[in-house]
């Protein structure tokens, strides 16, 4: 499978594992897929297989339409960003810019057994629910009986192979250390958290 974004080689990120590692901290995954020559998208937490993303979806979204087809997917699991001011920089003639962090995922998709799927909402939750310690964490016992068994019976569950995976962490690498140093002090200085993280980030890369 080709490229699923454009990636300049300075701003690519190929550790699989930090990858996957970057997916499990985010969670949270934009889908597309082309269903009668049309994109149609979805946006879903995953949990996380041996090679595969597995999210849950209402039965009403036409993205399981293109599922039960077993055509290919791309997921987009989007990370900080933040805006770059010329000024901020010690070198002159620089120009404004936006750096951010994303890693794409493509692969074919298919439709979850009904155990699967269970499988895969009881994963999510009690891997959200861990970060929330020392809460006790939620499980579906705490539900009224049967009353998951309407939940399950409103949604399908999805799996997407992970044939692609690639990262783009465009983190002013094409910079000098002293202007990444300038862009990231003025990052800090604003105090906003997603600046704050991508001037962490950037200051990782140098």
């Amino acid at each position: 499978m080709s490229s699923v974004a454009y990636i300049p080689s300075h701003y690519a990120e190929t550790d699989r594992s930090r990858l996957m590692d970057f997916i499990r901290a985010r969670t949270f995954g934009t889908f597309v897929a082309i269903l009668n020559g049309e994109a149609v998208v979805a946006h879903a937490p995953v949990a996380l297989g041996e090679g595969v993303l597995r999210f849950h979806l209402a039965k009403g979204n036409a993205f399981l339409d293109a599922a039960r087809t077993g055509t290919l997917a791309k997921a987009v699991f989007q990370g900080p960003d933040a805006y770059i001011s010329p000024d901020w920089y010690v070198s002159e003639n620089q120009v404004p810019t936006w750096n951010y962090v994303a890693v794409y995922a493509a692969g074919p998709l298919r439709t979850l057994s009904r155990e699967e799927m269970i499988a895969q909402v009881d994963a999510l939750s009690a891997e959200q629910e861990a970060r929330l310690a020392p809460k006790k964490p939620w499980t579906r016992a705490k539900m009224a009986p049967r009353l998951d068994e309407r939940m399950f019976a409103a949604i399908e569950g999805i799996e997407l192979k992970i044939d692609t995976l690639e990262g783009k962490f465009k983190l002013s690498q094409n910079k000098s250390a002293a202007d990444i140093e300038g862009a990231a002090g003025a990052l800090d200085k604003l105090k906003e958290p997603a600046g704050v993280s991508i001037a962490q980030m950037m200051r990782n890369r140098t």
